[in-house]
């Protein structure tokens, strides 16, 4: 039996980097279609395991290199990869704290040098910022500052807290917390931007109607008209 586009309730999952933005744009689909899309917001990691072990979705939004190895394993359907949003990297400290320089790639090490602690995601933020350590000679120096933010815990709790000094995230993460100043995003010259791509899972390959529905909400996370609610979010469009 078909069922109605408007009648459908789909689902998906996403990395918690684009949570609040989905939010938004969820409800203003539902207002202009009808359709419900309910989007579950877990760790980017975590997302893509439960896609991978099989648990049943209508979409997944997650980083380009997440989607694009759901892809190659045959999790996610070939060729439904869509680019939607990019999101920055930004740098916050507590509330009322020293706003340390970050003009440069030599500031933005001498920062992370003075800092006594800092923190970052387990994504794919967390990973550049790894390597950049690395590629300053410095990972082994700051290894035992590192706090790692507990399960569901945004990196910018730790620093209002102050168990973290200094704290790096997605700046759409940042941008809405309370208790921290958000001091920019990383300098131009060592600046990280992670797109985030759409797929539609393997398992919905068959169900024409649902297909289509699914088709329709990417197509409009990507469009033009919704340039200002990713750039409320601390996002920037494609």
């Amino acid at each position: 039996m078909q069922t109605s586009s408007s009648s459908l309730v789909l689902r998906g999952i996403s990395s918690m980097a684009t949570k609040a933005l989905l939010a938004d744009l969820t409800q203003a689909y539902l207002a202009q279609t009808g359709v419900s899309v309910q989007i579950e917001s877990v760790g980017g990691v975590d997302a893509a395991k439960r896609v991978q072990a099989g648990e049943a979705f209508d979409m997944v939004l997650l980083a380009s290199d997440a989607i694009d190895k759901l892809i190659a394993s045959g999790h996610v359907q070939t060729g439904s990869r869509c680019d939607w949003v990019r999101s920055p990297v930004a740098v916050a400290v507590q509330a009322g704290a020293a706003r340390p320089d970050l003009s440069n790639e030599a500031a933005l090490k001498a920062t992370v040098l003075a800092s006594p602690t800092l923190s970052y995601s387990t994504g794919p933020s967390g990973v550049y910022l790894e390597k950049l350590f690395e590629r300053w000679g410095i990972a082994d120096e700051v290894k035992a500052r590192i706090v790692v933010p507990p399960p569901g815990t945004p990196v910018g709790a730790l620093v209002a807290s102050g168990k973290a000094a200094l704290g790096f995230q997605q700046l759409s993460e940042l941008i809405a917390l309370p208790g921290i100043d958000v001091l920019g995003t990383l300098p131009t010259d060592v600046a990280f931007i992670t797109t985030f791509s759409s797929g539609i899972p393997a398992v919905i390959a068959g169900d024409v109607t649902r297909m289509a529905a699914v088709q329709s909400f990417l197509q409009f996370l990507a469009s033009a008209g919704v340039e200002d609610v990713k750039r409320k979010q601390g996002m920037d469009w494609l």
